[in-house]
């Protein structure tokens, strides 16, 4: 049962943090200069790599003592809350800026499937290091869920963003207000921010 519920926890930790960043502006972008099975292909590795890096980073942070971590962890959880609502409100416009720039970086790479898994791969793998989903996975960990199962439901949230910018990015896009998920996110981070503060005080 508590593997189950670190799956689910990471998976609702990443996926209002990611479906207004770059992550899904990037693979909405590649999706349109290319097929999109290749595209979710490369960008799902990318973030299965990265993924274990944060899970790894997580797991040494673990091995300092528990209350220090747990501060850490809870500070990690409230900066991604403050980013978040500080972002919030440009919203749209960060995402339009985001656009215009991973189209720079695809609109000169050939579109065969393997060219494309591995556009798309770079493209992610570069644009994801110290990402605000990283941290929080990271987080995670060091608060002591289960790393695998971290792992499972922060790649599964990353990989179901990318499926959903891939399949329907542009009709969702239209109709989510990109605020709104942010600040949905902002509060998921601020809850786990709060209860990891008062589970390392007690």
């Amino acid at each position: 049962m508590e593997f189950l519920v670190a799956v689910v926890t990471a998976f609702l930790l990443v996926v209002p943090v990611e479906l207004p960043d770059k992550t899904f502006v990037a693979t909405l972008v590649l999706s349109t200069r290319y097929r999109p099975g290749p595209v979710w292909i490369g960008v799902t590795l990318a973030f299965g790599v990265q993924c274990l890096v944060a899970v790894a980073a997580g797991r040494l942070i673990a091995l300092l003592p528990q209350e220090p971590v747990q501060l850490v962890a809870a500070a990690l959880f409230g900066t991604g809350a403050v980013l978040l609502i500080r972002s919030a409100g440009r919203a749209a416009e960060e995402e339009r800026a985001r656009e215009r720039e991973f189209e720079t970086k695809v609109s000169q790479t050939r579109r065969t499937g393997m060219n494309a898994a591995l556009a798309s791969f770079a493209v992610l793998f570069v644009a994801e290091w110290g990402d605000l989903s990283q941290l929080l996975t990271a987080g995670l960990v060091a608060r002591g869920l289960q790393p695998v199962a971290v792992f499972a439901g922060s790649w599964a949230g990353l990989a179901a963003i990318s499926a959903t910018a891939v399949l329907l990015g542009r009709v969702l896009m239209r109709y989510v207000s990109l605020a709104v998920v942010q600040y949905v996110g902002a509060a998921v981070c601020g809850v786990l921010a709060i209860v990891t503060v008062i589970a390392a005080l007690t």
